[in-house]
C-alpha cells in the first residue's frame, strides 16, 4: 500500500464524522412548526339594560358582540331572541322591543370561525329588563272650601274666607277672587277678603275663589243674600190747629204721595190740646181730613187709618205713610 492510500484510509473517517456533525447541527437549528390556538373569545354588551313599556318611550336597544380571533379567521354572528326583533347581523345589531310586556327577556349571539382548515365556536347572552310604564297621574284641583259670613248687617263689610288643601301638582296657591255685586276692600290674593256692602240690600253677594297656578280651572264659590231692611213708616207732614184752607193745602200734597204709592197704607195721628180741648174737636178734625182725602182726591176710604194720640198743650196733626208690612205709628 502506498503512502497516499493510508493517508486517504487515516482521513475519511474523520471526514465522515465531521460531516455527521455538521448534519446534526442543522437539523437542530431547523425551525419547528408552532401550532395556533383558534378559540375566540367573545363579549356581549348593552347600551341599555332597562326600558320601560310605555307609550312614545324609546324602546331601542344596541347590542355590542366583540369577538377576538386569530388573524386571517372569519367570523360569523347568529342572533337570536327570546322576543322582540334583531335589526342587523353583523357584530353590532339593534333589539326592537316595541309593544313588548313588561319582563325579563334575554339576547343570544352564536358566532363560528373558519381558516387554516379549523372551526371553532363561542356563544354568550344578556338581559334586558322592560319595566312596566309607572302610572300616569292626572292633574288634579285641590278641595277648595269657602265660608260665608254668618252674620249679615245691611251696609256692614262682610268677610270671605278659603281654606284650600291637596290637589296635584303641588303649587304654591294663588287667590284670585271675584265678586258679582260689591267691592273688595282689602285680601285680594290672599285666603281671605272683606268686601264692602254698601247700598246692596235685597242683592245676592257671590264670591268666587280662583286658584291660579294649577293647569286646570280649579275654583269654587259662595253666596249670600243681604236682607233687605224692614219697612218703616214715613211721617209726611205735621201741623197744629191751622185754617181749613191750609189743612187742605196739606191734604192735597198728602193725597199725591199716596196715589203714586196705591199700596201704602196712610195713617192720620190727631193730638187734642188741653189749653183749647172740646170732647169732639179729635172726631171733627179725623171727619174733616178723612172727607178730604177721600172725595177730594179720590183715595179709597180702606186705606186710610185715623188714630187718637195722646193730649198735648195744643193740638197736633200727623199725616203718615206706610208701606207693605210696615209697622204702624205708635202716638
Amino acid at each position: 500500500m502506498s503512502r497516499s492510500q493510508r493517508l486517504v484510509g487515516y482521513l475519511l473517517p474523520i471526514a465522515l464524522a465531521t460531516l455527521f456533525l455538521v448534519l446534526s447541527q442543522a437539523s437542530a437549528q431547523k425551525p419547528k412548526p408552532t401550532t395556533v390556538d383558534a378559540t375566540p373569545t367573545l363579549t356581549l354588551t348593552t347600551d341599555t339594560p332597562v326600558v320601560t313599556a310605555c307609550s312614545g318611550a324609546v324602546q331601542l336597544v344596541k347590542l355590542n358582540a366583540v369577538a377576538t380571533c386569530p388573524p386571517g379567521y372569519l367570523v360569523k354572528y347568529r342572533w337570536s331572541t327570546s322576543t322582540g326583533r334583531i335589526s342587523g347581523d353583523g357584530p353590532t345589531v339593534i333589539w326592537d322591543l316595541s309593544g313588548v310586556a313588561p319582563g325579563m327577556y334575554k339576547a343570544s349571539i352564536d358566532i363560528d370561525t373558519s381558516g387554516n382548515g379549523n372551526d371553532c365556536q363561542a356563544f354568550t347572552a344578556t338581559t334586558v329588563i322592560v319595566k312596566a310604564c309607572p302610572p300616569v297621574i292626572q292633574p288634579s284641583c285641590p278641595n277648595v272650601e269657602i265660608t260665608c259670613p254668618s252674620i249679615i248687617a245691611i251696609d256692614e263689610p262682610l268677610t270671605f274666607s278659603a281654606k284650600v288643601s291637596g290637589g296635584f301638582p303641588v303649587v304654591t296657591p294663588i287667590y284670585n277672587w271675584s265678586l258679582s255685586a260689591g267691592s273688595i276692600i282689602d285680601g285680594q290674593g290672599t285666603s281671605s277678603i272683606r268686601v264692602d256692602t254698601t247700598g246692596l240690600a235685597g242683592q245676592t253677594i257671590k264670591a268666587t275663589l280662583s286658584m291660579g297656578g294649577h293647569p286646570l280651572d280649579c275654583s269654587a264659590s259662595c253666596a249670600i243674600s243681604i236682607p233687605i231692611p224692614p219697612a218703616k213708616c214715613r211721617k209726611f207732614d205735621e201741623f197744629p190747629d191751622i185754617s181749613r184752607n191750609d189743612e187742605k193745602a196739606r191734604l192735597e200734597n198728602f193725597g199725591v204721595d199716596l196715589q203714586n204709592d196705591p199700596t201704602a197704607t196712610a195713617y192720620v195721628v190727631v193730638y187734642g190740646g188741653r189749653r183749647s180741648a172740646r170732647p169732639d174737636d179729635v172726631q171733627k178734625r179725623h171727619a174733616g181730613i178723612l172727607d178730604y182725602l177721600v172725595n177730594s182726591r179720590g183715595i179709597d176710604a180702606r186705606r186710610i187709618v185715623t188714630v187718637v194720640g195722646g193730649a198735648r198743650d195744643d193740638m197736633m196733626v200727623e199725616l203718615w205713610t206706610c208701606p207693605q208690612g210696615a209697622k204702624p205709628p205708635n202716638p
